[in-house]
């Protein structure tokens, strides 16, 4: 194998590992106010790629699922399949409006916000999600494990 040859390969090579998707962050969000739990697989959005996706191309968002967009002021249902829950968030993770089963083709939008969380329709009703409330993100609890996170940290 000649110089030139094993310098493409390894350009291809580094391009290839280069392209490979890593594995979407999963993350707990709980309402610390509440003391529920709105979400246990919340993905975050916090490229310019993903964010412009968002959930464009999903049939629905499953129970306990969402997205969480970083930075975000405003966002659109154009050519969404189904309804969702809206939370805007502050830099401290306060609560800034909420907006509840916005459904496809609609604007939203809070200035004052720094982030959005996109929810499955209902989770605002069924966790009492308030504004005002704050939030906190975690990693999720292991399968079967429904200790708090602090418990899981004083091992």
């Amino acid at each position: 194998m000649n110089l030139l040859s094993r310098s493409l390969s390894t350009l291809r090579d580094r391009l290839i590992k280069r392209r490979r998707k890593a594995p979407p962050i999963c993350l707990r969000v709980s309402n610390l106010t509440r003391h529920t739990v709105l979400a246990t697989c919340m993905e975050v959005a916090d490229s310019g790629l993903k964010r412009n996706k968002g959930l464009l191309g999903r049939k629905c968002l499953a129970p306990g699922e969402g997205l969480w967009i970083l930075p975000c002021e405003a966002v659109h249902t154009v050519g969404m399949q189904f309804s969702i829950d809206l939370v805007y968030l502050d830099r401290k993770n306060r609560i800034k409006k909420l907006r509840s089963a916005v459904p496809p083709w609609r604007l939203s939008a809070c200035l004052s916000a720094h982030s959005v969380l996109e929810l499955v329709p209902g989770t605002i009703r069924e966790t009492q999600t308030s504004l005002g409330d704050t939030l906190e993100f975690s990693s999720p609890l292991p399968s079967g494990d429904s200790r708090p996170a602090d418990a899981l940290n004083s091992k």
